[in-house]
């Protein structure tokens, strides 16, 4: 198998960490075990992996930032999964390069489990020693990723995958958190779905690079250029973006392997000409600065969280908005007095 087994932070306890220096050293040689291992690290919810996770991030930094970043989202029944299996095995025999696949599974709202699916539907990519796939449960978190998503793409670039692909939950209002970790924004559509134009949000829309309409094979090969044409046609009713590009619109088939080749040419084509005016360097500076905030209001909302005061009222207020007692203001007014931040150190 490409891939290490899934090592969920909830079953392995904090004393089976490695040291530091192996984590960093097994990362930068390539070994998919201690990458597996080093992913769980950073996305374990434990106090104690916390140091450890930033450490190692900081130490692998200087060898990141070499990838194709890739983001994949689509609506539900697209086939994305067997579409990044077509494409990413295009990526290994047709141009020799590694790949890495991130892969994002719904949480369940009551348990919060995943059923981490994703990789057993990619059989091909599998298969090959130069992919490596990882599936991470949502857990609730926004933007069609993991919490960690973006953590996870600096280890897969400092262990040496040239390309990396992140496949996100699905398109909803949500589903743009990958836009601003991704180089080259994807969405898979299909034909014949309804309403074409009206299947989508707006929002993603603006925010493409790209557009595949996917299962272009059989009786459905003539719904799916009709389809191409219809959101060509209407992507130009767009403004044009910042960068200069202009989104793409290609048909192509998963199963039978066509249009693959030339959908990676557009993502080759996209990264060419931001590259040569500075725009992916500038993307990836906002993408790094909007994950910082993220990771400030993440950090206070645990911070919130774990207040005694906050803590101890918070089921009550839950329960008295719920059954409409409270509103959502004066509840939320109230939370907000008992907290109590910790105080900075002394200088």
């Amino acid at each position: 198998m490409s891939s290490s087994s899934f090592e969920s932070p909830e079953n392995k306890a904090a004393g089976g960490r490695l040291p530091l220096n192996q984590y960093v050293e097994g990362v930068l040689a390539g070994d998919r075990v201690v990458l597996a291992r080093a992913i769980t690290l950073i996305e374990s919810r434990l106090a104690a992996d916390a140091g450890k996770a930033a450490l190692l991030l900081d130490a692998i930094l200087p060898h990141t930032g070499r990838s194709r970043r890739v983001g994949i989202t689509g609506v539900p029944g697209v086939g994305k999964s067997t579409f990044i299996d077509a494409l990413g095995m295009h990526v290994i025999r047709d141009r020799g390069e590694r790949l890495a696949v991130l892969t994002v599974d719904p949480s369940s709202p009551i348990s919060g489990g995943s059923i981490l699916g994703d990789k057993t539907r990619m059989e091909k990519l599998s298969a090959e020693a130069d992919a490596f796939i990882r599936p991470s449960p949502a857990g609730g978190h926004l933007g069609g990723v993991a919490r960690r998503t973006r953590e996870t793409i600096l280890l897969c670039e400092a262990a040496g995958y040239r390309n990396v692909l992140i496949e996100t939950v699905g398109v909803g209002q949500s589903e743009t958190a990958v836009r601003s970790m991704s180089d080259f924004f994807l969405l898979l559509m299909l034909a014949g779905a309804g309403d074409e134009l009206q299947g989508i949000k707006r929002g993603i829309i603006e925010m493409i690079d790209g557009m595949a309409i996917n299962k272009a094979d059989g009786d459905n090969l003539q719904k799916a250029e009709r389809a191409r044409g219809e959101y060509a046609s209407a992507l130009h009713l767009f403004p044009p973006s910042g960068d200069g590009w202009t989104p793409r619109v290609l048909a192509c088939s998963s199963l039978k392997n066509t249009g693959i080749a030339e959908i990676w040419q557009m993502v080759l084509d996209h990264e060419a000409q931001l590259s040569a005016s500075g725009r992916i360097a500038e993307r990836r500076m906002q993408g790094d600065l909007q994950w910082m905030e993220d990771l400030i209001s993440m950090g206070l909302g645990e911070m919130f969280r774990a207040e005694p005061g906050v803590a101890e009222r918070l089921p009550k207020l839950r329960q008295d908005v719920r059954q409409g007692r409270v509103s959502a203001l004066a509840a939320s007014r109230e939370l907000l007095g008992l907290f109590r931040p910790p105080a900075s150190p002394s200088p």
